[in-house]
């Protein structure tokens, strides 16, 4: 299973008052393993950057000047999250601002959910603790996540918290190791490899002693007799 979380960065807040997006970060995720690859690009909205959005994330235009706009890399992106799960905090904010730039390039763009199928990590936070805080910061403090370096906004990093705040929150890993070079190569072939460093030697295996064996049944039936006939294991032989 190929997921890819995913963050951005705007020049406000909503792209119908022609806010544009400045920044995108991509982490890959492989059967929940987070790998090697990265998307990260800076972009150039061509239009100027509100105060308050500056103060969340410190992007300034100056800084964006020389960066390409989002024209100039739309299809790369697409090729790297296509045929994948988006995994985003807050989704509708994000894919509202993705759409709205994949809609200035023309209809046979479509929109992001043709491509990619989309998990809002909000929405499910909010399930799991109902009634309580589910900002990235406090999910982090929740799921004992390092955000230690988040002093501002950035797309990459909020992308890297996330993936160790999802699997956290999911059940799995919460590492930010890359993976080994075995698994490194899966993820960039999409190609599984069965490969070990060196033969296996056969497994040992000990058998019960008989008299163990009768222990072993008389413990059960004594379990048994105590429940009223309702030793499972007794059950399942």
């Amino acid at each position: 299973m190929r997921q890819i979380i995913l963050d951005t960065e705007t020049t406000g807040l909503d792209p119908q008052e022609g806010h544009r997006i400045i920044e995108i970060g991509c982490v890959e995720l492989i059967d929940r393993r987070i790998t090697d690859r990265r998307y990260h690009v800076y972009l150039n909205p061509d239009r100027a950057i509100d105060g308050d959005a500056v103060e969340v994330h410190g992007i300034d235009n100056n800084f964006l000047a020389d960066k390409p706009r989002f024209t100039d890399i739309a299809d790369e992106f697409i090729d790297f999250i296509k045929d994948s799960e988006l995994v985003i905090h807050n989704a509708p904010f994000d894919v509202g601002f993705i759409n709205a730039e994949l809609s200035l390039l023309g209809p046979h763009y479509g929109r992001l959910e043709d491509y990619c199928s989309i998990l809002d990590t909000l929405i499910l936070a909010k399930r799991k603790h109902p009634g309580q805080r589910n900002s990235l910061d406090a999910l982090c403090k929740r799921y004992h996540v390092d955000n230690s370096r988040r002093n501002l906004h950035g797309a990459l990093l909020d992308a890297e918290i996330l993936a160790a705040v999802y699997l956290a929150m999911t059940g799995g890993q919460t590492s930010l190791l890359l993976l080994d070079e075995q698994t490194t190569q899966y993820s960039n072939s999409n190609e599984a490899k069965n490969t070990t460093s060196r033969p296996r030697t056969p497994l040992t295996v000990i058998r019960c002693p008989e008299d163990e064996l009768q222990a072993h049944q008389r413990r059960l039936q004594a379990i048994d007799k105590a429940s009223g006939g309702n030793c499972l294991w007794l059950k399942k032989n």
